[in-house]
């Protein structure tokens, strides 16, 4: 979203005001008008991410981060960390090493999934295996969740 088209506003409605005035007042608004733009463009930031944080704090399993790239603002949406799925560093006991051979489209899925839940891969993997054996466990032994399964 480009913020630019908000600051104009801004700026249009200090210029416009100051027409009023004489040369010098024009022109003082004008050099205001310039200023004003950045702290603007700051202040419309703040308050994105202010309701940025409150959509967050709605969805639980999901956050929303505000970013300001020149005078573009981006949205993005990922999931929240859950502590159901702890990182190795957290885990107790005994670790086992896997090799697990994915075709590469699901591995490059794998990795965004990993990075916008802010995890390596690894610690993602993880985190997915351990919830796909809690549904399991939660259905029963030996059943199996399919999402094309009526």
């Amino acid at each position: 979203m480009d913020l630019t088209r908000y600051t104009a506003r801004i700026r249009d409605d200090l210029l416009a005001a100051a027409a009023l005035g004489d040369e010098k007042t024009q022109a003082t608004a004008d050099a205001l008008a310039k200023t004003v733009e950045n702290s603007a463009r700051l202040a419309i930031l703040s308050a994105l991410t202010e309701l940025a944080d409150t959509v967050s704090a709605e969805l639980g399993d999901r956050s929303v981060r505000v970013s300001l790239h020149d005078t573009d603002a981006t949205v993005e949406v990922g999931r929240t960390p859950s502590s159901d799925n702890p990182s190795f560093e957290e885990m107790t006991g005994d670790i086992s090493r896997v090799t697990l051979r994915l075709v590469e489209q699901v591995k490059s899925r794998a990795e965004e999934a990993a990075a916008q839940s802010g995890q390596s891969l690894n610690s993602w993997m993880a985190g997915v295996v351990s919830g796909a054996l809690r549904d399991q466990m939660r259905g029963g032994y030996g059943t199996t969740k399919r999402d094309d399964t009526p």
